[in-house]
């Protein structure tokens, strides 16, 4: 849920936003971002810190370019959150009471199969499957839409899937927990979780929101391509890598427009699919999960200088 509207010199405006890590909840603000995990002994372990001026600073104000950061900044800022929080979720002590840290290799070893994975499966392997109609003499357009449909399905099925992994399903709960946190935080509740038990998992701002835009601008965008463009199985592929920037820009545009004129009936409409990916992105928390990403909330609040120290141990 990236806190991508937000205009950092504006308190009276702020947007908070962020996404669920392994056994926790990473939060960003306008200017600070805090991670929070649960230790496999029990207690909360916080990490707090300010956001570089990458992401807060003019750059953020200039359309198009701002989306291409806020794609840059999910990667970055989620990327260390994950790595973060395997640390310490996964963290043992051997006989002499002494830590056994995660190994750093395994983190980056399994990151990039997972890119690996990704690449092979959303990119490269619809237009392989569309490639094989194309040598059955299939319409271009034709080829072109079953690469469209083959891509959404696959990322419909994968979703649904990993949804099925215990460790997963944890993690789309500390989803649910971020989520309903922020929605008592923007309704003034008190942040416990008898308070956040009465909201929804699901959040209109949600980064799924963004990731779907992402999702159906590329689908549009590589539409088009491959019906004026036509230069071989090649150029197709390095097409979806080389237009990912763009596709983002122009997908946070369309998110911006949205979020301004999100109580118009249309464009609630709009994003109703959203919601509805959210059905399979999210599950409802227990209280201890939603402890963890209050504990995540308190830590931006504080470091923001709006709230006092919660009592999380802090590293």
């Amino acid at each position: 849920m990236p806190e991508d509207l937000n205009d950092p010199g504006n308190v009276a405006n702020v947007y908070y936003g962020g996404q669920a890590v392994m056994e926790g909840v990473m939060i960003r603000g306008p200017r600070h971002m805090a991670v929070a995990v649960r230790h496999p002994k029990g207690h909360i372990v916080v990490h707090a810190e300010a956001l570089s001026s990458l992401y807060t600073g003019r750059l953020r104000s200039i359309p198009l370019i701002r989306g291409v950061l806020v794609l840059w900044e999910t990667l970055a800022l989620g990327t260390r959150a994950l790595s973060f929080s395997s640390k310490i979720a996964f963290e043992e002590e051997t006989d002499d009471g002494k830590p056994v840290e995660f190994p750093e290799r395994v983190f980056w070893g399994s990151m990039a199969l997972a890119l690996v994975f990704v690449v092979g499966v959303f990119f490269a392997g619809p237009i392989l499957l569309a490639h094989l109609l194309e040598r059955l003499d299939w319409p271009r357009v034709a080829v072109v839409g079953v690469e469209t449909v083959i891509r959404l399905a696959f990322f419909i099925l994968y979703i649904w899937l990993i949804g099925l992994m215990p460790d997963i399903r944890r993690v789309f709960q500390y989803h649910g927990a971020e989520h309903m946190t922020i929605h008592a935080y923007e309704n003034g509740r008190t942040l416990t979780p008898a308070d956040v038990r009465d909201y929804p998992k699901e959040h209109q701002r949600c980064g799924t929101s963004f990731l779907l835009v992402v999702i159906m601008v590329a689908l549009v965008t590589f539409f088009l391509f491959d019906v004026f463009v036509d230069e071989g199985l090649l150029v197709r592929v390095l097409s979806r890598v080389v237009l990912v920037p763009p596709i983002a820009a122009v997908a946070y545009e369309i998110l911006r427009l949205g979020a301004r004129f999100r109580d118009n009936a249309a464009v609630r409409a709009m994003f109703v699919p959203n919601i509805l990916l959210q059905k399979l992105t999210t599950k409802r928390p227990d209280d201890a999960q939603i402890d963890v990403a209050i504990a995540s909330f308190e830590a931006v609040l504080e470091v923001s200088g709006l709230k006092a120290a919660t009592g999380s141990v802090r590293v």
